[in-house]
């Protein structure tokens, strides 16, 4: 007995309130954590399979000379591992359960094993402390059957010491145990890796969480609300440690009863109605509603980062509501279940996607920034510009209604008209392509302002110096300069390095357009601007139609997580402009034109291909 406590889990607790001055009545965290950390495998949640699996191994004498242990944090990686360190050296075993009674098991509790060794690879790390190891193992042990080595972290080690452990945990002696913990097993060499049995810890469930935190309620004579017990399992992200932890604080603040606004409080979460309060003013497009709230939080000791997180929740479970209705959607933050789904009906569920978005986005950006209530507020405030896309949409589909109740159009013909709408915008767009201008006349004026509106479409995709965007017919101007000078910048080559990324993601919203764009070169980046070269310009005029731009300009805001712009220039132009210095102002054209000022016409084949087969390019592939 180590300092006259009993380590185990149904006697533990008694012994350690002996410990305790008269007139205390709740034990310390230390002592909490230490009464409840399991001493047999019995007592362990959530890791079953890897239970029965080692009980297998010690009744069956088939103990591996190396096991590596990989999960979260809090999961019972090194508890599994002084458990079975316990188990093998059992002076009434190997046994699949540690006795807790005998010299043995009290002393690898107590740490007093000279032969069972944990070492932190954290603060251990270097290739002398592996040295002193290696050098060590080669001796028999002196108190129990087995050498056990317990390297916690173990993936902070260095590359040397890395290398002076490989041939030991190859070919270590019999009597010889390594047990590698870590909760990153991707930083580890597969040298190592492939010479362990490997085990996979898990997050534990809610289910199991909830029900060891109130047997420890019970058994300590805490009363906490269910809502309470359930808040702390899911703020605790599988880690049974962190969750013991979480309700020793509560209940060191709470007194004898722990209630959920308890709880949220402790933790630093957002009760409630402060989550009411940011969705009605989200829902109402008030920004100026969402200052006072986000100041208030702040002041209220809240972290910028935390409240934007508990949102991201908070509408991850309204959305739940919304598509499984009928499901037990996890809502422990909000209590009223009616006033809940009163607020999720006031979301359509493509626009919680979309904020979802838009939250998680800015939460990647808030944890590295020096202003974080700034990044909160613009999070907000960008959600609510959100809610007037969506709210012109109902808009339109409530008037269309409307008319179509009240005798306007019948929705039928509504729907005939929208079809050869859609059939004359495609052959515009095929006769364009083609090269077919169009000429003087009634109809001919049409397609100009057609044309015209679209050419002035893509010209607003850009600002001050930017390229066009319009449509094949329509002529802009590049300035070169910019993009000269910023031709071998760091920008220029961050783009180049992720260009395969870019392509991906544009082949992933649309292979068409990514057909046409994969024929580009990236050849500069500058104002938040990319600059892609084309040899052949027909690549170059479908890759600026409107749809194709917004795709690519889309993947590139995914790409690098901001807004940034597409210019496209033909590759004899930069190479001449990289040669001889940018031409002038006049004649840098995105398109190139001849005297007459048309666009010089494409090889005969190439019109008469496009006429036949249209400008998708299709792909075949033989099966």
């Amino acid at each position: 007995m180590a300092g006259g406590i009993v380590y185990n889990r149904r006697a533990g607790i008694s012994a350690l309130r002996k410990k305790q001055p008269k007139g205390t009545e709740r034990m310390s965290h230390i002592a909490l954590y230490r009464a409840w950390r399991p001493q047999t495998f019995q007592d362990m949640v959530g890791q079953q399979h890897i239970i029965q699996t080692l009980q297998n191994a010690i009744r069956e004498d088939r103990v591996s000379h190396a096991y590596l242990f990989n999960g979260p944090r809090g999961t019972g990686k090194t508890t599994a591992a002084k458990v079975l360190a316990k188990a093998i050296n059992c002076e009434r075993g190997p046994t699949t359960e540690p006795c807790n009674v005998c010299d043995a098991c009290r002393g690898i509790t107590a740490g007093t094993i000279m032969d069972v060794v944990e070492i932190d690879a954290a603060s251990n790390r270097g290739i002398d402390e592996i040295r002193d190891i290696r050098d060590k193992v080669r001796y028999a042990p002196s108190e129990v059957r087995f050498k056990v080595y317990i390297i916690d972290e173990v993936h902070m080690l260095t590359t040397e010491a890395f290398n002076a452990l490989l041939k030991t945990l190859e070919e270590p002696p019999a009597h010889v145990i390594f047990i590698l913990a870590t909760t990153e097993p991707h930083k580890l060499p597969a040298t190592i890796i492939s010479r362990c049995q490997r085990f996979d810890f898990r997050q534990v469930s809610l289910p199991e969480q909830t029900e060891r935190l109130r047997q420890i309620c019970t058994e300590e004579g805490i009363e906490a609300e269910d809502d309470a017990i359930a808040y702390i399992a899911r703020l605790s992200d599988g880690g049974m440690r962190d969750a013991i932890s979480l309700l020793e604080q509560v209940s060191a603040y709470s007194g004898e009863r722990i209630t959920l606004n308890d709880a949220v409080d402790v933790t630093g979460g957002l009760a409630a109605e402060q989550f009411e309060q940011l969705a009605d003013a989200i829902r109402a497009r008030d920004a100026g509603a969402v200052m006072p709230l986000v100041e208030g939080l702040m002041q209220a000791g809240k972290s910028a980062d935390k409240c934007l997180e508990n949102l991201i929740y908070y509408f991850r479970d309204l959305l739940v509501l919304k598509l499984a209705p009928q499901g037990k959607a996890a809502t422990e933050r909000i209590v009223d279940q009616a006033k809940y789904r009163e607020v999720a009906e006031a979301f359509s569920a493509e626009l919680l996607f979309r904020m979802i978005d838009v939250l998680n986005g800015y939460q990647l950006e808030i944890k590295h920034a020096a202003l974080p209530q700034t990044i909160f507020e613009i999070a907000l405030m960008k959600i609510c510009t959100m809610q007037e896309a969506g709210g012109a949409q109902v808009a339109v589909s409530a008037s269309v209604a409307s008319e179509s109740a009240t005798g306007g159009a019948p929705a039928g013909e509504v729907q005939r008209l929208q079809q050869r709408i859609d059939a004359l915008e495609r052959k515009i767009e095929q006769l364009v392509a083609s090269g077919v201008r169009p000429e003087a006349g009634a109809a001919a004026s049409g397609d100009q302002a057609g044309s015209a509106q679209r050419g002035a479409r893509g010209a607003s995709n850009f600002g001050k110096g930017g390229a066009a965007g319009g449509g094949a017919s329509s002529i802009a101007r590049v300035k070169l300069d910019p993009f000269l000078a910023a031709a071998e910048s760091q920008a220029t080559g961050q783009v180049r390095m992720r260009w395969s990324d870019i392509l991906q993601r544009v082949k992933g919203n649309n292979i068409s357009t990514h057909a046409w764009f994969v024929n580009g070169d990236p050849v500069s980046a500058a104002d938040n601007t990319i600059l892609v070269a084309f040899k052949n310009s027909i690549h170059r005029e479908t890759t600026e139609k409107p749809a194709n731009r917004e795709v690519i300009e889309r993947a590139l805001h995914e790409a690098f997580n901001r807004p940034i712009r597409l210019a496209t220039v033909m590759m004899k132009e930069w190479q001449t402009a990289t040669e001889n210095g940018p031409a002038p102002a006049g004649e840098l054209l995105m398109l190139q034109q001849d005297e007459t000022g048309a666009a010089p016409p494409e090889p005969e084949w190439v019109e008469e291909a496009v006429k036949l087969f249209g400008e998708d390019l299709v792909v075949i592939e033989d099966n």
